[in-house]
């Protein structure tokens, strides 16, 4: 081969390399705006759930301002399991 043939089959590789490394950067940056897209739409319906779930509970559920479990009498077994608790231990 003569060095013409081999100066254009490089030219001809690199513009091949070139054209296929700009489009998958294209697609990659358009993969990326339709993700950010996306996210946006989803952020949205939540913020818009959100506010109907707040108008919708507003008058309907009770305020809770209290613990009802406070008021439970203490039943943990545990606490029963050990008959010698008040034994004296030898300190040696």
């Amino acid at each position: 081969m003569t060095k013409k043939t081999i100066l254009i089959l490089v030219i001809v590789a690199l513009v091949i390399i070139g054209l296929g490394s700009s489009g998958y950067l294209y697609l990659l940056k358009l993969k990326k705006a339709q993700l950010d897209s996306q996210t946006q739409i989803l952020e949205k319906a939540g913020e818009a759930s959100e506010k109907i779930t707040e108008s919708v509970t507003q008058s309907v559920l009770p305020s809770v301002g209290t613990n009802p479990v406070e008021s439970q009498p203490d039943i943990n077994p545990a606490d029963k399991a050990n008959p010698f608790k008040n034994i004296k231990t030898n300190p040696f």
